[in-house]
């Protein structure tokens, strides 16, 4: 097994980060793909504007003319001069999908128009300054950094304050994209005390629109785990999150879960802030829902929280959480399928009570269709779930994951080009042969009978030499002449790792009966 994956795990007898596993090529993927329900940025673009038709000469020449009167005119001393200034530079930032960022950044606007947030006397002068810098902050990060270093963050901070509602409201918006840029960003945002004002807005009286503004922002400054944010922002926005969770607006809903999935995607010790301040308890109801824009950040945030320890899993886990997830393994959409199956795989990581605990859920029978006929990425996911239970499970857990119909399903899943999954396939139907003690003829026959005989002996030409050991053991030992069999076949003993006949109580009976 590949020594990163194997280092995000732990079971019986191996190191305690061995068998749990934090998300890695899935993690990477979604984060990539920009989703509706939680962009890193937003362009505030007025409903009435169009797409614009492909540029011809003269709306070229159109433009320079504008970037020119522009030029001429943010300077001036005339407020109504200046105005129709900054809304013309604001226009053309508000374009989709060319907006002119880079052209006007290098006609010099971005100091004046940070000038203009000072002027109190003009909130519509503010007001188009602010939509300007927050178009340009919503470009690439070099754009973004044009708008900090000329001084605007802390001058945005203080308008969130402003007695002009559009005023503090566009403010926050600004500051939203150039949080949503970087970690470093986020965290020059948080060091000029962006945090309180932020807080204080959070009140009964605010429109709902400056609430979701409010609730996507706290969802930005939950963002990044490489460096996570700065411990005590965490703690000062924890009682925020906590209350938005309970909001009954599904988009402040939705950005409040994912806030709790990116604080929950940063190792032990920041799990362990979250699972103090109570949140479990209002999140894993949030699994019964069908809109999708609240039910895959909330399913993200609690297979974040189960990569952690034992007890941090147990807290899912006495909220109610396994109550959910035989629909979530048949959910309609496949993505769904896979998270849920991500998490139970992390579930199946812990002690055999939690094993015990999925079992008693009948979470097995969907875990294992989930296995035959789920797309290929979730299919991964249950390999590793049905892994773990045979690596870390009690005899009589793996002996009725066999009696459900585990061993097809998962042979024929050797003949995929996976290395990594082949190796973990193996090592599952390995541990399982070795679990069975006298039972593990029976194994054996079913394993052949799924055709997977001439595979394993294939996988002993392995160029992986993990795979090789492991299809050659299972052969030597479990596929042997007659008389080889009765010393190899005998249960291994190591370090109480395989208690055979140790049955959990009001657990399914019969171990390896067949």
């Amino acid at each position: 097994m590949s020594q990163t994956r194997m280092k995000n795990f732990k079971h019986k007898g191996k190191d305690q980060e061995e068998m749990r596993r934090r998300r890695t090529e899935v993690t990477v993927e979604l984060r990539k793909n920009k989703r509706e329900d939680s962009l890193f940025k937003r362009r505030n673009v007025p409903s009435e504007v169009e797409p614009d038709e492909e540029e011809d000469t003269e709306s070229r020449k159109q433009l320079l003319q504008q970037i020119e009167f522009i030029s001429a005119n943010i300077l001036s001393e005339t407020p109504a001069t200046k105005l129709a200034a900054v809304r013309t530079a604001r226009k053309l930032l508000s374009r989709t999908p060319l907006a002119p960022i880079d052209q006007l950044l290098q006609c010099g606007i971005v100091p004046e128009l940070v000038n203009c947030l000072v002027r109190d006397d003009q909130s519509t002068l503010q007001y188009e300054a602010c939509w300007a810098l927050t178009n340009i902050a919503s470009g690439t990060s070099e754009q973004t950094k044009a708008v900090i270093k000329c001084g605007a963050v802390p001058l945005l901070i203080k308008l969130l304050s402003s007695s002009a509602k559009h005023v503090a409201g566009q403010a926050l918006w600004g500051l939203g994209n150039v949080i949503g840029d970087s970690a470093e960003c986020r965290d020059y945002v948080i060091s000029h005390g962006v945090i309180q004002p932020l807080l204080s807005s959070i009140r009964s009286d605010v429109s709902i629109d400056y609430l979701r503004n409010v609730s996507w922002v706290i969802s930005n400054l939950c963002r990044y785990s490489n460096p996570s944010p700065p411990f005590h922002a965490v703690c000062e926005l924890l009682p925020a999150v906590c209350h938005l969770i309970l909001h009954p607006d599904t988009a402040v809903k939705a950005d409040t879960c994912w806030a709790i999935s990116y604080l929950t995607d940063s190792g032990n010790d920041q799990i362990q802030v979250v699972v103090d301040s109570g949140i479990v308890r209002h999140l894993v109801p949030l699994l019964e829902q069908d809109n999708l824009k609240i039910l895959m950040p909330a399913i993200r945030a609690i297979g974040n929280i189960v990569t952690g320890t034992d007890e941090q899993t147990q807290t899912c886990i006495d909220a109610g959480c396994l109550n959910q997830f035989g629909r979530l393994l048949l959910h309609y959409k496949e993505n769904i399928k896979r998270e849920a199956t991500w998490v139970l795989s992390n579930i199946t990581a812990g002690n055999d009570i939690q094993i015990k605990a999925v079992i008693d859920a009948e979470l097995i029978p969907p875990l294992i269709m989930v296995l035959e006929t789920g797309e290929y990425k979730a299919q991964k996911e249950a390999v590793w779930a049905v892994s773990n239970i045979t690596v870390g499970g009690t005899s009589d857990q793996v002996g009725y994951l066999v009696r459900s119909g585990v061993i097809g399903p998962l042979c024929r899943l050797l003949a995929v080009r996976d290395a990594q999954i082949v190796q973990v396939i193996l090592d599952a139907l390995s541990s399982t042969l070795r679990m069975a003690g006298p039972d593990a003829p029976a194994i054996a026959t079913m394993i052949e009978e799924a055709g997977a005989l001439d595979s394993i002996e294939h996988l002993q030409h392995h160029e992986n030499g993990e795979i090789y050991k492991l299809a050659y053991d299972i052969i030597d030992t479990y596929f042997s002449q007659a008389g080889d069999e009765d010393e190899a076949l005998a249960p291994q003993a190591t370090d109480n790792n395989f208690q055979f006949g140790a049955a959990a109580a009001n657990m399914p009976q019969g171990g390896f009966n067949f």
